[in-house]
């Protein structure tokens, strides 16, 4: 017997993944003007922690955040490869990176 939902147009298996938070990765500008880049599943909570100085060790501190970039991805592997590539980024690339994609 194959698991599939009420409607048994797709798997259990398919609707759980259907079900996951999407991911992405975002760039915060801090209040003393540098960038921080990570990822997430939920922006609002993990902008919450920054905020209450519960997220990266680099943002202790550093607050008020502004949210300047967000990229929506389809997994966590992807999104992790995205902050490694903006990571790597001189400051005129990012500030680039974030003018144009506003």
């Amino acid at each position: 017997m194959a698991n599939y939902n009420v409607s048994g147009l797709i798997t259990l298996a398919e609707l759980a993944k259907s079900k996951q938070s999407s991911w992405c990765v975002y760039i915060l500008k801090c209040s003393d003007n540098t960038y921080y880049t990570g990822i997430t599943n939920n922006i609002k909570r993990r902008i919450k922690q920054h905020e209450t100085n519960k997220g990266a060790k680099y943002t202790k501190g550093r607050g008020p955040f502004t949210l300047v970039y967000q990229d929506k991805c389809q997994n966590r592997s992807e999104a992790s490869q995205k902050e490694c590539a903006i990571k790597k980024l001189t400051l005129p690339e990012k500030n680039n990176l974030i003018s144009n994609h506003n």
